[in-house]
C-alpha cells in the first residue's frame, strides 16, 4: 500500500501569520476572562454588601463581599491544577476553549441571581458558588493562554508576544470599568434593583468574539512534539511538586504585582468611594489607568527580551514600595486629578512593569511536558495570596484605624517579597524551549525537566 503523504511543514509566512491569531486569541480570551473576573470585584465594591449581605455594619457588608471575591481567588490554584492536568495530557486548545465556556456561563448567571431579599441566605451561597466557578475557570485560563502563546513564539521576542496575554488584564479591566461607568449613571434605586446585572449579562457577547476566535488557533506546536516523540506525564502535578522549588518561586515573585493589582484596582473603588470621591471619579481613575498599562505591559516585556526578565521585575518591584506611600497620599488629598496621577503611577506603571515579564518568566521556568500546570500553579498561587486576601485584609485595618496607611504597608510588602524572590529567580530569556532535559548546573536552575 501506497504510504500517507507527509503534510508540508508550514512556511514562515504560515507560523506567523498563525503566531498572530493566537496572540490575538490570548488577548481576547484573557479580557474575556479578565472582565468577568474584574466586573464582579467593581460591582461588589459598590453594591453587593448591601444586596446580599443586607443588615451589617456597612464596613462589615463590605468585607463580606469581598470575601466572596477572595473565594474566586481561592479556586484559581483549584482550576489551575486542574486544566493544567488535562492541558499537559491533552493539549491546549481544547482546555481553553472549556475556560472560556465556563466563565461566561458563571458570569452569565450571576447577572440571573435573585437577591438576599428574594430567596434569603441561598443568595450569597449561590453567589459565592458562582464565584468558585469562575475562580476555577480563570485559574486554568492564564496558564493555557500564555503558553500557547509563548510556545508559538521564537526564541528571542517570547517576552514581547505573550505580553499580548498580559494585556487582557487591562483590556478587561477597561471594558468592566467602562461598563460599569455606564450603569452607575443610573439612579442609585435602579443600579441597585437592576442596571448592576448589566455587565454580567453583556458577557455573553465578549464570550462569543473570543470563543470565534479561539476555535481558528492550531494546538501549541511543542506540545504536539512532544505528544509524538515521548511519553506523557500520567499525574502532571506530582511531577512539579516532586521539585516544588520552581513553583513556590514563581508563586512569591508574582505577589507584588498581584498586590497592587488588586489594592489599586478593586479595593481602590471602596475606599476612594468611602473617603468621598465620587463612583465616577474612581472609575475615571482606573479606566486612565488601564490605558496607561495597555502601553508600559507591551514596552516592559519587549525590555525583558533584550535585558532579562529579572531586572524588569525586580525595577517594577522597587518603584512600587518606593511609590506605596506617596500614592496613598495622593488618594488621601480627596484631588481628582490627584486620584488619576496616584493610580496611574502605582498602577499603570509600577504594577505593569512587575506584571508584564511574568507570561514569558513564569512559563520558561517549567518543561513542555508539566508546563500548563506548573506555570498555572505557581501564577495562581501569587493570585490567592497577593489578591485574594489584600482586600479584605485592607478593608478590616483601614476600617479599623481610619487610616490608608495598612495599604500603603500592604503594596510595599508585596513588593518586598517579589523584589527578594527575584534574587532567587534564574534568569530565562535565553532559555531554549526546545531542548531537551538538562541536567541542573547552578544553584538557581529552576526549569523542570522538558
Amino acid at each position: 500500500m501506497p504510504s500517507s503523504p507527509v503534510a508540508a511543514p508550514p512556511t514562515a509566512s504560515e507560523r506567523t501569520r498563525q503566531l498572530r491569531r493566537v496572540a490575538l486569541s490570548g488577548l481576547l480570551g484573557t479580557a474575556v476572562e479578565f472582565y468577568d473576573f474584574l466586573v464582579y470585584g467593581t460591582v461588589a465594591a459598590l453594591v453587593f454588601g448591601e444586596l446580599f449581605f443586607p443588615g451589617a455594619d456597612p464596613a462589615v457588608g463590605t468585607i463580606a463581599a469581598f470575601g466572596t471575591f477572595a473565594a474566586g481567588y481561592v479556586a484559581r490554584p483549584l482550576g489551575g491544577v486542574l486544566f493544567g492536568h488535562f492541558g499537559d495530557r491533552l493539549g491546549r486548545k481544547s482546555m481553553l476553549l472549556l475556560t472560556m465556556g465556563l466563565m461566561g456561563g458563571a458570569s452569565f448567571l450571576i447577572g440571573l441571581l435573585p437577591t438576599y431579599e428574594t430567596i434569603g441566605v441561598w443568595a450569597p451561597v449561590l453567589l459565592i458558588a458562582l464565584r468558585v466557578v469562575q475562580g476555577i475557570a480563570i485559574g486554568g485560563e492564564w496558564g493555557g493562554a500564555t503558553l500557547m502563546v509563548v510556545e508559538h513564539a521564537g526564541e528571542r521576542r517570547r517576552g514581547l508576544w505573550s505580553s499580548f496575554t498580559q494585556m487582557g488584564a487591562p483590556l478587561g479591566s477597561l471594558l468592566s470599568t467602562a461598563v460599569v461607568a455606564y450603569v452607575v449613571t443610573l439612579p442609585k434605586e435602579e443600579f441597585a434593583a437592576w442596571g448592576w446585572r448589566l455587565p454580567f449579562l453583556l458577557s455573553v457577547v465578549l464570550l462569543g468574539v473570543g470563543m470565534f476566535v479561539r476555535l481558528k488557533v492550531v494546538e501549541s506546536p511543542l506540545f504536539a512534539e512532544v505528544k509524538k516523540d515521548s511519553a506523557e506525564s500520567r499525574l502532571p502535578i506530582l511531577d512539579v511538586l516532586r521539585n516544588p522549588r520552581p513553583v513556590l518561586l514563581a508563586c512569591c515573585v508574582g505577589i507584588g504585582a498581584f498586590t497592587a493589582q488588586s489594592l489599586l484596582t478593586s479595593y481602590m473603588i471602596a475606599y476612594a468611594t468611602g473617603i468621598g470621591y465620587a463612583r465616577p471619579q474612581v472609575l475615571d481613575a482606573l479606566t486612565v489607568s488601564a490605558c496607561v498599562a495597555l502601553v508600559v505591559l507591551p514596552c516592559a516585556s519587549a525590555l525583558s527580551d533584550r535585558v532579562g526578565r529579572r531586572p524588569v521585575v525586580l525595577a517594577g518591584a522597587v518603584a512600587s514600595a518606593a511609590l506605596a506611600f506617596p500614592v496613598l497620599s495622593l488618594v488621601d488629598s480627596k484631588s481628582p486629578g490627584l486620584l488619576i496621577l496616584a493610580v496611574v503611577l502605582g498602577h499603570g506603571i509600577a504594577q505593569s512593569t512587575m506584571y508584564g515579564p511574568l507570561g514569558a518568566l513564569l512559563t520558561e521556568m517549567f518543561g513542555t511536558k508539566v508546563r500548563y500546570t506548573g506555570a498555572s500553579l505557581g501564577y495562581q498561587g501569587a493570585t490567592l495570596i497577593g489578591a485574594g486576601f489584600s482586600p479584605m485584609i485592607a478593608g478590616s485595618l483601614v476600617a479599623g484605624s481610619d487610616s490608608g496607611t495598612p495599604v500603603a504597608w500592604l503594596l510595599c510588602g508585596g513588593a518586598a517579597i517579589t523584589a527578594l524572590t527575584v534574587c532567587f529567580v534564574r534568569e530565562t530569556h535565553r532559555t531554549t524551549l526546545t531542548e531537551p532535559a538538562a541536567q541542573p548546573t547552578a544553584p538557581h536552575t529552576e526549569e523542570i525537566s522538558a
